[in-house]
């Protein structure tokens, strides 16, 4: 099958073996003339043949062998590498090319492939009107008047002079409250979801676990290598759940976390008394709490 211009002059070709008792066909040759690329030429002409061959045989499948330079159109046409056909309808039949790639297109049965952009837009149109039915976004209303007398009134903007404040309330747009808006909204938005020492809070935290010392109290004691830690330690406490409490706003005040801190420190005064292994730790606390005490009260005073 080809497209054939006035003249005699070919644009494209594709060639097939088809394969009617295998309900497959083989594309073997496909090409669209240079000058003729890019133009929907090798589109239509594949369509075509989807609905020839639909329309006298009972095929309903297509395998091809496409090199680098074509996996892209085939993909378009509605080629994939991934073959559902076993390897026995059509292994032995087709000619294996060596580099090429092999690709299979399924022809949809109830589907007019020259109709396919005409169907598609008919869907569109359908679907937008589906759309429109309950949405409001089709709607386009008018500027507002206040910018419109601002235009008329033929002012230098730019000027310090002639630059007014203008205010306009959210309830007097044209729309907005048709799409639900409200009051509430804007101040939910405008709430802060910190609160005013979260950040004062985040260095201390971030200090903590960097510093050198901070190892032993980074993550909760692990019970195996501590037998006896959470019987002496009923209210356990470390940097992570620091953290974790954080993040999820349980400290109000610097203070809170301050208390926190301490409890890590007290905990560890507990144990080293019944883990000489925990000495060091011990003393490692001591210098990571001492700095924490000193960024604190650095990150009050600049509040």
């Amino acid at each position: 099958m080809a497209i054939v211009k006035r003249g005699l002059q070919v644009v494209g070709g594709i060639t097939y073996r088809p394969f009617p008792h295998r309900e497959f066909a083989e594309i073997v040759f496909c090409a669209i003339s240079s000058t003729e690329q890019v133009k929907g030429y090798g589109s239509h002409l594949m369509n075509h043949v989807k609905d020839h061959i639909k329309d006298v045989s009972p095929i309903k499948h297509f395998l091809t062998y496409a090199d680098n330079y074509a996996i892209g159109y085939f993909k378009k046409q509605g080629f994939s590498k991934e073959i559902s056909l076993p390897q026995s309808v059509w292994v032995g039949y087709i000619k294996d090319y060596e580099g090429g790639t092999l690709m299979q297109c399924t022809m949809v049965p109830r589907i007019r492939y020259l109709e396919v952009q005409s169907f598609l837009a008919t869907q569109k149109r359908l679907i937008q009107a589906r759309i429109n039915s309950f949405s409001r976004s089709h709607v386009v209303y008018p500027g507002l008047d206040v910018f419109r007398s601002q235009k008329d009134e033929k002012r230098d903007i730019t000027s310090q002079a002639s630059k007014v404040e203008l205010i306009v309330q959210p309830n007097e747009v044209p729309g907005l409250k048709e799409t639900g808006w409200t009051p509430e909204m804007d101040e939910l938005i405008n709430r802060s979801k910190r609160g005013p020492h979260f950040a004062a809070m985040r260095h201390i935290l971030v200090e903590l676990n960097g510093h050198a010392s901070a190892w032993p109290f980074v993550a909760p004691v692990n019970a195996n290598d501590v037998p006896d830690y959470y019987t002496v330690i009923t209210n356990p406490m470390d940097l992570s759940t620091m953290e974790s409490k954080l993040e999820n706003n349980q400290y109000n005040t610097v203070d809170d976390l301050v208390q926190d801190a301490q409890l890590v420190f007290d905990n560890y005064l507990k144990i080293v008394w019944l883990s000489q292994e925990l000495f060091t730790a011990f003393l490692c606390g001591m210098i990571a709490l001492l700095f924490a005490a000193v960024a604190a009260d650095q990150a009050i005073d600049g509040l």
